[in-house]
């Protein structure tokens, strides 16, 4: 990303890359880690950060004892940004820690947020990767918003697979609600959908912006604009199979589909124990065996992030002032949360992306799920009730 939104100090041609995904497990901080040693293997400066906050383990992955300072301390006041950065053992690499066990980091309050993208705007490498967390919490979104040209990591499973377009359909409606300003005709209309979550499910991105044309041209010609910017790049994981690569070019034409996005498809993994080894080992794959299979697979990755050209927003478009206002799709209740990953599937099936196997197996997963939140609530209710009977305020 170039750096236009800060005067001073600004590093203009360095590079922000976030790491995410929909789902975890999926193998993302192995690439953020590797990718990262990679890159400055090839003499790139780079600052690798761990932003997996509640989850913080990326200082393993590379071989690091847990520093005593990292984005925890600098949240809570007790150590300075530039007191966070690192050098690691690893030729142009350093790093930042994550929450250093500090608890209730998972979800950062607006000013905290901001604080630390402007730290990160002002840092002087050639790349800033940072390792975001799984999911779609508004931290996760608008870090990975730093950039037109973040990373989602998945693999050819089906729930992971979903989850990586879950994931890239919430972005793309958070970028769409900061465009729009507030109390703007369009604006105002997707405020109006946050009372029909389940039609707006069942919006395509595509029908949407018709319709918002309609409302605010002026503002929606500014999003179709921002969606040119955006290039998301993909990482397909441990795959087992060629034919497992087929799974990133269905996500990638259901993007274009249903959310008008084109992605850019980085390369595939192959599955290997040697990352195990590896991190037993407490040393990166590309360090540990640069010759395996998977090694060879990220120094590929790391090239073609070389040779890209290094992209950005407009000028206009400022993360640090996005709403905090959560949009109806990323709703965490376990009943919308359930209906938006079936609204795939049947996005899915229509296009026969998905086999009846496959369909199959996603309903039974999907279902456990729901019953298993139901559950914990239906308990969490019994235990508020019990609670409340015997006089406790609750």
């Amino acid at each position: 990303m170039l750096v236009k939104s800060y005067n001073a100090g600004i590093i203009e041609d360095m590079q922000i890359i976030p790491i995410a995904s929909g789902k975890g497990g999926v193998g993302k901080s192995l690439l953020s880690a590797n990718l990262a040693i990679a890159l400055g293997q090839a003499g790139k400066k780079v600052l690798l950060v761990d932003l997996d906050l509640g989850a913080s383990n990326l200082h393993l992955v590379i071989g690091q004892q847990s520093p005593k300072n990292g984005i925890g301390t600098f949240l809570t006041g007790h150590s300075k940004f530039e007191d966070l950065i690192i050098k690691t053992e690893y030729e142009n690499v350093s790093f930042i820690a994550g929450d250093s066990e500090i608890p209730g980091l998972t979800t950062l309050k607006a000013s905290q947020k901001n604080e630390l993208i402007k730290c990160f705007m002002n840092a002087d490498f050639d790349y800033l990767v940072l390792d975001l967390g799984a999911g779609t919490h508004l931290t996760i979104l608008d870090m990975f918003l730093l950039s037109p040209q973040g990373i989602v990591v998945t693999a050819p499973t089906v729930t992971a697979t979903l989850n990586g377009y879950l994931f890239l359909k919430n972005i793309v409606f958070r970028m769409m609600y900061n465009t729009y300003k507030k109390n703007s005709p369009g604006y105002n209309y997707l405020e109006s959908l946050k009372k029909d979550t389940s039609s707006l499910q069942r919006l395509y991105i595509p029908k949407l912006i018709e319709i918002l044309e309609k409302e605010d041209p002026e503002g929606t010609e500014l999003f179709k604009n921002r969606m040119k910017e955006f290039r998301p790049r993909l990482v397909l994981n441990m795959i087992d199979d060629p034919k497992d690569a087929d799974k990133a070019q269905k996500i990638r034409r259901s993007c274009q589909q249903y959310l008008g996005l084109d992605i850019e498809h980085l390369g595939v993994v192959y599955r290997d124990n040697l990352q195990d080894k590896a991190l037993a080992s407490r040393l990166p794959v590309v360090v540990y065996k640069p010759q395996s299979i998977i090694g060879q697979a990220i120094f590929r990755i790391a090239e073609k992030i070389i040779q890209s050209e290094t992209l950005s927003f407009d000028e206009d478009y400022d993360i640090t002032m996005a709403s905090d206002t959560s949009f109806a799709i990323a709703t965490e209740e376990a009943t919308d949360d359930f209906g938006q990953k079936m609204a795939y599937v049947e996005e899915l099936a229509g296009t026969g992306a998905l086999t009846s196997g496959e369909l199959a197996e996603t309903l039974r997963q999907q279902q456990y799920e729901l019953d298993h939140l139901r559950n914990e609530n239906t308990l969490l209710k019994k235990k508020l009730l019990e609670a409340a009977a015997k006089g406790f305020k609750v």
